[in-house]
């Protein structure tokens, strides 16, 4: 873990002999010493078949409709993970199982968009945004940040990435960055210019947006210079797991993240769908049960939230797949979540349940769930994070804690 003693001596290399400490070091030292609340977003793009991944094994539509691509039902081979005699997790998510068992694991059903777009483009803008139907400027997670104080860290709001995504942009300061080891300034000189412009002009945001990327700059690759080992054995598997590793790192140097957000791409299953969702899931799960893992009880501070455009078909295609459908699952875990819990009301999947006579039908909200997190957790009212919404009876998610 990277500790106050790690700013000391990277202050060192940071300021190249100048002697007092910069701004980013002591507002890094500062946020050691008040642990934050940390909202975590993992967006699975293509649309995951979340009948696959929590599977409904009491429905025995669900087995007359996917003929050859269900999840056999627990007890079977490669069967499904029991939950609670109705739900089951799909067998490659078995590292999720303990923190189902010790409380940390929920899951959500039926759960969606209110816009019937079928378009990946259209509904992950959408849901990034917080507005079905109609795109805004900023996001979701940007708006869920409480209003910045002085002292902040240029860090509070992170992406894994190269461009920042939708969800984080905002007039909350965000950061996007892919590699903290590789990041690094090429030309000091052209930097040194360019922070001096920025510190010196008359206009006061230019001048403000300037200095938290810089102090970002230093910050990054001073904690970029540090050697890095997940910590209790926590093996993160893949590109996802490479991205959240660099979130696990973020928060654990205590320089003030309060919003993270990473994607995993790859679940628009046409074709052949089983055996490519037992590889991602593997991943999928694998990655977050590492993270958790590797946080430890870091993990008290800290709520992650799983979530994906659109789900798919309730009946398989004529390619051992599925096409774009309409309700979903989403999960949360971590420390302050109330697990071991489905939650939402399943719709059912006979005929006239199901959403145009196709898909799995929208019982909840994507906004109901994120926004009593962004509430429950980071205190910000639901009306700000997703204005025009009106949220009815809480789910319950997150532990009373006074």
């Amino acid at each position: 873990m990277l500790t106050r003693r790690f700013f000391l001596r990277a202050s060192a290399v940071a300021m190249a002999g100048v002697g007092v400490a910069p701004a980013w070091l002591v507002r890094a030292a500062a946020q050691e010493s008040r642990r934050r609340k940390i909202l975590v977003a993992i967006f699975q793009r293509g649309a995951a078949d979340g009948l696959n991944v929590v599977v409904p094994f009491f429905e025995k539509l669900y087995y007359d409709m996917r003929p050859t691509i269900a999840v056999p039902p627990p007890g079977k081979p490669n069967g499904a993970i029991d939950l609670d005699g109705r739900f089951g997790l799909h067998p490659s998510l078995a590292p999720l199982e303990p923190l189902w068992k010790d409380g940390h694991l929920a899951i959500v059903e039926a759960t969606g968009s209110p816009d019937p777009t079928r378009s990946h483009f259209d509904a992950q803008d959408f849901m990034e945004s917080g507005t079905p139907g109609r795109l805004s400027a900023d996001g979701w997670l940007n708006r869920a940040l409480p209003a910045p104080v002085p002292g902040d860290s240029p860090l509070r709001a992170v992406a894994l990435g190269t461009q920042l995504p939708h969800t984080l942009r905002g007039d909350r300061p965000a950061v996007a960055v892919s590699n903290i080891e590789q990041f690094q300034v090429r030309n000091q000189q052209v930097s040194s210019v360019l922070e001096t412009m920025y510190a010196t002009t008359a206009d006061s945001k230019l001048k403000a947006s300037g200095r938290e990327t810089f102090e970002a700059v230093k910050m990054l690759e001073a904690i970029g210079k540090e050697p890095y080992k997940p910590a209790n054995g926590a093996q993160y598997q893949g590109q996802f797991g490479q991205g959240l590793q660099q979130v696990a790192r973020l928060i654990k140097a205590s320089v003030g993240v309060e919003a993270a957000f990473a994607d995993i791409n790859g679940w628009d299953h046409h074709v052949n769908e089983a055996p490519q969702m037992t590889n991602l899931l593997q991943q999928f799960g694998m990655s977050l049960a590492a993270f958790v893992r590797d946080m430890g009880d870091r993990m008290e501070d800290i709520v992650l939230v799983t979530m994906s455009e659109f789900g798919r078909t309730a009946r398989e295609d004529g390619n051992a797949g599925t096409d774009h459908g309409h309700g979903n699952v989403m999960m949360a875990l971590g420390g302050p979540v109330k697990g071991g819990q489905i939650y939402g009301q399943w719709p059912g999947l006979e005929r006239e349940q199901l959403y145009e006579q196709r898909d799995l039908a929208v019982t909840t909200d994507f906004r109901a769930v994120l926004g009593e997190l962004a509430h429950g957790h980071l205190g910000q009212p639901v009306q700000r994070v997703f204005p025009g919404f009106a949220a009815g009876d809480p789910l319950g998610l997150l532990e009373n804690r006074g």
